[in-house]
């Protein structure tokens, strides 16, 4: 086994083992991935405030998110599609490992695993994520899925009224379920492992909502992908929430925020709390970086709703960067579907291993012995010598 140290590590060896279609479809952003790579470069760009001898001996992790109690505050992010990137079972395999990380999984509503096969392969409550299609029936039976499998949080996604172009999916014909043309057979062929976990995988197309696809289509509509970009309710409203919350009596959170007069908003139609997110850098090309975003939006509203944060995050020291501008917690994303695609659920543990290693190194160096108790103090303003 190779020697993994970093997330680029987990990053290198998925780009190795899966198709060139499905490790750009995680990796890649929207149109010239200008904000893509904004997530990244205003993170880096953040330094630290060392301090010497604080004792930060004994350092806790240990917090809440959503009140609920969680080993460190970080939870796996929803992702579409990212069950296959480890043979159809992906998103079992990461509710395993957030399982025994003592950390919460939001489910997609387009993962390949159903919300019934995350309930039965684990015990710990889990999160899901809801896009609401243009059948607002069928989006209720969704609801209505989650609430009988003891999700304990609906993450409403509000920042995908249409999908905003992906360049290499064009270029790449990314399909689900996967089909075998000229243009991929020769990738497939040397991507044997991940192909015969596919082959033999119980899934291999969206779990949630195959079904529904194949009796309102009678069957015909193969490519489920475009049939959900097609079927994406644009008129979805903060009016809509009420319909939610008729439907939805358990935490809910409003993912997809980037301004804080929609974060206000946010917190007077009843969210519990937000996601400040772009998407991953996938809808919004030129939007912000969400770390440039999160202090006006924790300032703003941080009193009232809690805020939440995900954008970027590769690192131990990226969460501590996020906590200390007012996030309570972060959602990751590729970090851990990089791990899975890697090894698995051991790639996924691997992956929360880092980043709470290198959270704990970060807490020592900056004088900090809760988690809780990080804020602006850790970093530096290189300019004036003065704290951020």
């Amino acid at each position: 086994m190779p020697v993994i140290t970093n997330i680029e590590d987990l990053r290198q060896i998925a780009r190795r083992k899966i198709p060139k279609a499905v490790f750009e479809y995680v990796d890649h952003g929207s149109y010239d991935q200008v904000t893509l790579q904004r997530n990244r470069d205003e993170l880096r760009a953040l330094q630290f405030r060392q301090r010497v001898m604080i004792n930060a001996d004994n350092r806790s992790l240990e917090t809440t998110m959503l009140g609920e109690k969680v080993a460190m505050p970080v939870a796996l992010a929803p992702i579409g599609m990212g069950g296959l990137t480890w043979g159809g079972e992906g998103e079992v395999l990461a509710a395993r490992a957030a399982e025994t990380a003592g950390i919460r999984m939001c489910l997609s509503t387009m993962s390949i695993c159903p919300i019934e096969d995350i309930r039965a392969a684990t015990k710990a409550p889990f999160w899901f994520q809801l896009y609401v299609f243009r059948d607002r029936g069928f989006s209720e039976s969704v609801i209505a899925r989650a609430k009988a499998a003891g999700c304990t949080a609906l993450f409403l996604t509000v920042d995908l009224p249409m999908r905003g172009q992906r360049h290499c999916d064009l270029k790449n014909g990314v399909y689900v379920p996967p089909r075998l043309t000229a243009r991929n057979a020769f990738d497939l062929v040397t991507k044997i492992g991940w192909s015969l976990r596919v082959a033999t995988a119980k899934r291999r197309t969206f779990g949630n909502v195959f079904d529904y696809i194949m009796k309102t289509t009678g069957g015909g509509m193969m490519d489920t992908a475009r049939w959900a970009d097609s079927n994406f309710d644009g008129s979805l409203s903060w009016k809509d929430v009420e319909w939610i919350r008729k439907n939805w009596n358990g935490k809910l959170v409003i993912k997809g925020v980037l301004d804080s007069e929609d974060a206000k908003i946010a917190a007077d139609v009843g969210a519990n709390a937000i996601v400040v997110s772009n998407h991953g850098g996938r809808q919004l090309d030129g939007a912000p970086a969400t770390i440039t975003v999160l202090p006006e939006i924790a300032e703003t509203i941080g009193d009232h709703l809690e805020v939440l944060f995900d954008g970027g995050i590769r690192s131990g020291q990226d969460v501590v960067k996020a906590l200390a501008l007012g996030a309570k917690g972060c959602l990751i994303g590729r970090a851990f579907v990089y791990g899975l695609a890697a090894m698995g659920e051991k790639g996924v543990a691997k992956a929360l291993s880092l980043i709470r290693e290198e959270m704990k190194v970060t807490m020592s160096l900056t004088g900090v012995r809760d988690v809780r108790d990080i804020n602006r103090d850790v970093l530096y303003e290189p300019r004036s010598g003065r704290n951020v």
